[in-house]
């Protein structure tokens, strides 16, 4: 039995026009993707654009969203910070408020020795809540290999890892290394992913189509490969924007499209070039018309 299977969305902060966080509208959005079909919601991450909040709005953003879900799907939350010490205190947090899981990335400041990386986990290891293991070596410092992953998989509650390496290669190599539970982090591998065994897949754009990527997800998962393909080929220019480090602004301009506007990126994040909303319209529309055809 894995323990976080399916479609997994990493959810978005929405913010009003003066960049405060929207939680009326977060509610609303835990419910519509619940609605839709997804398999779970994780707050906090990189997509939340978790490292412009403040410890208040961080607390009352994982409140907000372990209410939402009200035990309908499983809520495993991002822990993402600068330090062990603030990862570990947001792990702890999580469990108290009753989260199913936590996504835990590595050291994210600088390159860490591997023994850093591995007492980094265990320090997350004694919370006691299951951990889902974040490799993002694109743009952060750290690359868990299976190598590493393999040390990892021996704390009792490190359970799975979201793989976003981009490299489909990793998910045999983990699997065979490892007994973790692997979930495609990358979009457009979501349908080579479980075709290698993959079980999970945390998600972006499912933010805006929750409905058509769960679908997606299981005709892959079910070895449909010929189906999977031709709802694929539509939807794979849509996912490629999951892999640019503007994914932020290019989600939550789809979910403008998809009638679910959630407001503006916090700065450093700006509005993109009139032209990139130009090619993701074009690839929105495309999307859409595929799979509703």
């Amino acid at each position: 039995m894995t323990k976080f299977s399916g479609v997994y969305v990493a959810i978005v902060t929405p913010f009003t026009e003066e960049y405060e966080v929207d939680y009326e509208r977060l509610t609303e959005l835990c419910n519509w993707l619940i609605e839709e079909g997804v398999d779970g919601l994780v707050p906090s991450g990189s997509l939340g654009e978790y490292a412009t909040f403040t410890v208040e709005e961080r607390a009352k953003l994982i409140d907000t969203v372990i209410e939402g879900a009200a035990g309908r799907v499983p809520v495993v939350v991002g822990t993402g910070a600068p330090s062990t010490q603030l990862a570990v205190k947001w792990a702890s947090y999580a469990k108290e408020k009753g989260a199913a899981g936590i996504m835990a990335l590595p050291p994210i400041n600088y390159r860490p020795l591997q023994n850093e990386v591995i007492a980094h986990y265990e320090a997350l290891n004694e919370v006691g809540i299951p951990i889902i293991a974040y490799n993002n070596p694109l743009d952060y410092p750290v690359d868990l290999t299976p190598d590493v992953l393999a040390t990892l998989s021996k704390l009792e509650n490190v359970v799975a890892v979201k793989e976003f390496s981009g490299d489909i290669r990793r998910v045999s190599d983990i699997l065979a290394k490892t007994d973790l539970e692997v979930m495609i982090g990358v979009d457009d591998l979501a349908v080579e992913g479980p075709l290698m065994g993959a079980t999970g897949w945390i998600a972006g754009v499912p933010n805006a189509l929750p409905r058509e990527c769960v679908e997606l997800f299981n005709l892959a998962r079910e070895g449909k490969v010929e189906e999977a393909k031709k709802r694929y080929s539509r939807l794979l220019p849509l996912f490629h924007y999951d892999s640019n480090p503007q994914l932020v602004q290019s989600i939550k301009y789809m979910m403008e499209l998809a009638n679910k506007p959630v407001g503006p990126t916090r700065p450093p994040r700006l509005p993109l070039a009139n032209e990139v909303y130009k090619d993701i319209k074009k690839a929105f529309d495309l999307a859409v018309k595929t799979v509703h055809q």
